[in-house]
């Protein structure tokens, strides 16, 4: 029943498990009235779930949906007279009490058969009663499962209440940093983790993401076979909720899974010696894994078609558009994602992601199927209008056979064809689009640069950022392909996957085993292109690919400012905080970019006016605005300059000491000195920072500072990828406004050590396919967060053609 309680676990929490070394079974071990904590995981999920009202809720009404799902179909198919239904037999209405004018119309409860005669039709299908017991099996094993869950949310309400101090009702109104603080404190005060005196959010973060690091990690070196090579169709990704599941219950908590526990890897993977013997029996679980989803997969998919049905039909019906706007894929999620990035940290920042995506997307049109949809819309409108002015005329059309039909059908159609006419009046730019999308994203491969206006790149966005029809679509088809991914695909990587758990697995006292790339230590997973040339000893094997370990250590430390980050990785922030000085120095000035924000803001449709926002948009538009030669409000004329340049001045003059939290200790962040603020490196021009946060004073000091943290990572991101491809592709820049400073030679005239800098001169990476980098020597929430990051419809934008 793999799959089929992954299809289960769509509509609810995914099920808590038990993390803590030994030891810590019993985490909390001082708190008021004997309480039992709970882990972080439980804690957080509680958090994220809206507590234990909501909870149970969602619990209970699952329970009801699979047993509504299941009995509803068995009525349609045992009970319902069909011939009756569609007036395809006469029915006999006359008797007493009838009338003889009534004789041929058909009622609801003329085509349902009575009680014993629908009994009967379900006693006599053996098919029936077979999946009517497995249902009830699963269903029966789901009640189990909710009452267990009741004792576990109820320990864990009462931990926020008695230990946390937050009642239920104020749950909402604390954000997940707050509420870990409390943990932090408490651990100070009653030592609940008994292997360490201090907890850091870092131990916090693993614990809550112990598999999902592991998950990126393989998403990352191309581990997981999720590319495949279709006839016609080329690379096509595949990752699907039930392939997923498949996945983790193999590698994480299945029975025979490479973990011994929750929070422990066996320790016979640990070592090299029986790799080959290892490899073997890996290949043979995932053998029987694949042969239990082929066997099953007959009901899976039955599942699958009653729950797409009775969930996007009338959605549909209602608004047919729906299928053509975009989500995030799962693949897209996986491969966007930090190491030791939350749920909610990604899903608000793939959503502010979603309107430029969105319009990059739409920015490219076909000529040939835009003539297709516009004559299709004309002659669909055409008969739909004759059709409506009939049903006008006399509503006694609408009882003529297949009418009804006919008018929802081309209203459908309408609505898809519209879909592909763009707007004539709107021009977008999508080099200028990808950048924007890179602010939010955080992630993308160096051969996108200079290619936006491609097909090619387009495809490969479309990977990340699917139809909502194509996830609907791959989600009917998983039951049939996973089986043959399982089985041709992933037991091929067997020796890799063993390899990759003994090499890139690490032991945390206190905390247990955890994937060596969340720990984002720079010299053990560091990518020489991206800053950290001298400061790492990995091997082409060991780093992460494209800029991950530099990129979410950057994050991380911005998400947590109080993080008290490693030697290494200090050493690796201190240089980029040199770096971004420097920079600074020679960029536009933050009065200047201030001035034209208003401008930056609509080109680049933003309707928010918020001061991230628009510090953002500036730094985007202003090659744009330099290179078209305007001026400023100084009427000096602005000389040529990057996006990096700008994006150096804005996070030089940054700085968060007017809404960090006042109980915040010392911050080692990149921008944050909440307790000494003149200590900070960025402070040039402050004060303009500074009077747009006071001047905001429709938004509350915690979530100004939240679009601060974003805003900051965002302009991170675009100053960080922008010296990555002007040390990789340095043919590419030209002039004194654009050739960087190494930061070797930065750092021999600031005291640092020459050896720890960015080269100058790095060799050129090979151009490689979206999520296909492959190594020297190798191959490459829970649905917990399947929650849509889309809001809104998708907007139909313009021609695509370049500015």
């Amino acid at each position: 029943m793999a799959n089929f309680e992954a299809y289960q676990e769509y509509q609810r929490i995914e099920d808590f498990e038990e993390d803590s070394p030994p030891g810590e079974e019993d985490l909390l071990v001082h708190v008021p009235e004997g309480l039992k904590g709970k882990q972080p995981l439980h804690i957080y999920h509680f958090h994220q779930k809206n507590g234990f009202a909501c909870m149970m809720l969602s619990e209970f009404f699952e329970l009801v949906q699979l047993l509504f799902v299941v009995t509803f179909t068995t009525f349609l198919v045992n009970c319902v007279e069909y011939d009756v239904l569609f007036a395809n037999r006469a029915v006999n209405h006359t008797g007493p009490g009838h009338n003889p004018l009534d004789r041929n119309k058909v009622t609801l409860p003329d085509a349902i058969l009575p009680s014993q005669q629908c009994t009967q039709r379900i006693q006599e299908n053996s098919w029936i009663i077979f999946l009517l017991i497995m249902a009830a099996i699963f269903w029966i094993y789901r009640l189990v499962k909710v009452f267990c869950n009741v004792l576990s949310y109820w320990e864990i309400r009462q931990f926020y209440i008695k230990a946390l101090k937050i009642r239920m009702d104020e749950l909402c109104n604390f954000t997940w940093q707050e509420v870990q603080d409390r943990l932090i404190s408490l651990q100070r005060e009653q030592q609940m983790c008994i292997h360490k005196k201090e907890l850091t959010e870092l131990d916090i973060y693993h614990r809550i993401l112990r598999f999902k690091n592991y998950m990126v990690a393989m998403i990352n070196k191309s581990l997981l076979p999720v590319h495949l090579q279709l006839p016609l169709l080329g690379n096509v990704v595949f990752l699907t909720q039930g392939l997923k599941y498949n996945f983790e219950l193999i590698l994480f908590w299945g029975p025979c899974s490479l973990f011994q526990n929750k929070w422990n890897l066996h320790p016979k993977y640990k070592r090299s010696g029986n790799r080959l013997e290892l490899a073997q029996q890996l290949s043979r679980v995932i053998l029987l894994m694949g042969l239990a989803n082929l066997l099953l997969c007959p009901f899976i998919l039955v599942w699958q078609v009653l729950y797409a049905f009775f969930s996007y039909t009338e959605v549909i019906r209602r608004e047919p558009g729906s299928l053509g706007a975009r989500r995030w894929s799962l693949y897209g999620r996986l491969y966007l994602r930090h190491f030791n990035e939350l749920n909610h940290e990604l899903h608000g920042r793939l959503g502010r992601g979603y309107k430029p995506t969105s319009k990059y997307m739409n920015s490219f049109t076909s000529p040939l199927l835009t003539v297709l949809a516009k004559n299709i819309a004309f002659f669909s409108g055409s008969v739909l209008a004759v059709l409506i002015a009939l049903t006008v005329y006399d509503e006694d059309v609408l009882t003529v056979q297949h009418i009804l039909t006919a008018i929802t059908v081309l209203g459908v159609v309408i609505t898809i064809t519209r879909s592909f006419i763009p707007d004539e009046h709107m021009v977008w730019c999508p080099e200028q689009l990808l950048q924007c999308m890179l602010a939010h994203i955080h992630y993308m491969p160096d051969h996108w640069r200079g290619n936006a206006n491609k097909s090619e790149t387009r495809d490969e966005v479309a990977q990340l950022f699917q139809y909502k029809a194509v996830f609907i679509l791959e989600e009917l088809l998983s039951p049939i392909v996973t089986p043959f991914i399982l089985i041709f695909l992933l037991r091929n990587k067997s020796l890799e996957i063993i390899d990759f758990f003994r090499n890139f697995t690490v032991e945390v006292v206190g905390v247990g085993d955890i994937c060596s790339f969340a720990q984002m230590d720079i010299r053990r997973h560091g990518n020489p292109t991206w800053m950290s040339e001298g400061q790492t000893e990995a091997s082409i094997y060991q780093q992460a690919e494209n800029g991950k370990t530099e990129l979410s250590l950057m994050h991380f430390t911005i998400k947590n400012p109080r993080w008290q980050p490693p030697q290494e990785s200090s050493v690796f922030i201190s240089h980029l905080k040199e770096k971004v000085q420097h920079d600074a120095q020679t960029g536009p000035s933050t009065q200047l970019l201030l001035s034209e924000a208003p401008v930056c803001t609509s080109l680049h449709s933003n309707e928010s006016g918020t001061g991230p926002d628009n510090l953002l948009a500036s730094v985007l538009a202003h090659p744009i605005l330099t290179a078209s030669g305007l001026q400023g409000r100084d009427h000096r004329f602005i000389p040529p300059s990057t996006a990096a340049s700008a994006a150096a001045s804005v996070l030089a003059s940054l700085s968060t000491s007017q809404f960090a939290h006042p109980s915040r200790g010392p911050s080692h962040g990149l921008l944050r000195s909440s307790v000494h603020p003149e200590s900070t490196v960025y402070r040039s021009d402050r004060t303009i920072i500074d009077s747009m946060i006071n001047s905001d004073s429709r938004i509350r000091s915690n979530a100004l500072q939240s679009e601060f943290a974003s805003a900051e990572m965002s302009l991170h991101a675009i100053y960080m990828h922008e010296l990555h491809q002007q040390s990789s592709h340095p043919q590419r820049t030209s002039g004194q406004w654009q050739n960087p400073v190494p930061m070797r030679d930065l750092h021999a005239n600031t005291g640092f050590q020459a050896h720890s800098g960015l080269g100058a001169s790095i060799s050129m990476p090979t151009p490689v396919h979206l999520g296909g980098w492959q190594e020297e020597g190798e191959e490459e929430e829970e649905n917990e967060d399947d929650q849509e990051i889309n809001s809104g419809s998708t907007p139909k934008q313009g021609t695509g053609s370049s500015c």
